[in-house]
């Protein structure tokens, strides 16, 4: 039947760049490295090191799960081709929308596939440091963080990806004034370092009792979760440390005792808090984490030699430099100023629905075609 033939057309076209992508994900060697990490596994003494186990047993995880996943996207292939061979054989048309259904899967995998071959940076594959902060704008543009804050939430939840909450500075009224997650997953740095900047948000103000339209800013900023294997300077008599009483919304988010800590470094006016942990010297270790990520990040960013050459706080984040707007009215429409990717559907966006924004940004940097 006419309909299954071109079905079969289409996803056949497909096939070849599956076969593509097993070459650029390096699948054999990635393989023949699981091999190894598995030998050492098994070897007498292995859990005498727990911490380099660890990494070992991570590592292994993270590429059995690669080759897992071009593997089912593999077997899907051939299933649905399967389904489509069949169904025409049968001239069973009741099967048309599911064997549709399944090409655009197979389409789909091969797509998010691929983007993750384009994650090539030195810190692509690590955690991710998402920090909030309400623009100007008082109670409007707190609850525009705390907004933008949920749509993170709901984005790393869609990938299951682990979530906890760093520190978390409530806003006045309603929102929140600052904010600190750690989004913990492979590639999180990856795909999230392309939100980082500032969003804006057009809509009629819940708190204007008038039903004006008002515009509001948040920024967000994203930096890789830098690991003890990467070792960074920083001079003890550089940081100014703060204690004060933890505080979060509902009491939900962070615990309530008088060990939050708060450090800026001195020479660039960076400042990072942790509330969440039990104790003082935990709150300052995960901390001292996040100043070492944030410099590194700085460092890497500038093109530094050193972390010394970061010379003050960077500015180059503005309120006027909006990377992504959020228009509820007149109309509703989410538009990516760098790459004019766009949505009109803005509760799926603000909903955590954002992987068409991360995918234009991801393809355009390898184009090279990114007008920042």
């Amino acid at each position: 039947m006419v309909q299954f033939e071109e079905l079969r057309l289409e996803l056949e076209r497909l096939r070849p760049d599956i076969d593509d992508l097993a070459d650029a994900l390096g699948l054999k060697a990635m393989e023949s490295e699981i091999q190894q990490l598995e030998h050492r596994a098994a070897e007498p003494g292995f859990w005498d090191d727990m911490e380099n186990s660890q990494k070992i047993l991570q590592r292994t995880s993270a590429l059995k799960g690669k080759v897992e996943a071009y593997n089912a996207l593999d077997s899907a292939y051939e299933d649905t081709l399967a389904l489509i061979e069949l169904a025409n054989e049968e001239e069973d048309l009741s099967l048309l929308d599911e064997a549709r259904q399944e090409v655009d899967k197979v389409r789909e995998s091969l797509e998010a596939q691929r983007l993750s071959t384009l994650l090539t940076g030195e810190y692509d594959g690590k955690n991710a440091i998402l920090t909030f902060h309400a623009g100007s704008g008082g109670t409007e543009a707190q609850d525009w963080a705390e907004m933008l804050y949920r749509m993170y939430n709901r984005w790393a939840e869609r990938h299951d990806f682990k979530v906890k909450t760093l520190d978390y500075l409530d806003g006045e009224e309603a929102g929140l004034k600052s904010a600190t997650i750690l989004v913990e997953g492979i590639n999180a740095y990856g795909y999230l370092k392309s939100e980082s900047g500032v969003h804006r948000l057009v809509r009629v103000s819940p708190f204007d009792s008038s039903g004006r339209r008002h515009t509001s800013f948040a920024s967000l900023e994203v930096m890789p979760e830098i690991d003890d294997n990467i070792e960074i300077d920083i001079n003890p008599e550089d940081i100014k440390m703060d204690v004060y009483r933890a505080s979060g919304a509902g009491g939900q988010k962070v615990n309530k005792t008088s060990s939050a800590v708060r450090l800026t470094h001195i020479p660039t006016g960076i400042v990072v808090a942790c509330q969440v942990e039990r104790s003082q010297h935990q709150n300052r270790e995960v901390a001292m984490k996040m100043l070492a990520s944030k410099l590194m990040e700085i460092k890497e960013r500038e093109h530094l030699d050193k972390i010394e050459d970061i010379k003050g706080v960077q500015k180059e984040i503005t309120w006027g430099s909006q990377i992504r707007s959020y228009v509820f009215m007149p109309y509703t429409l989410v538009k990516d100023n760098r790459t004019s990717f766009e949505s009109s559907n803005i509760n799926a966006v603000m909903d955590g629905d954002i992987d068409g924004f991360i995918n234009a940004y991801l393809k355009a940097q390898s184009q090279g075609a990114l007008n920042e």
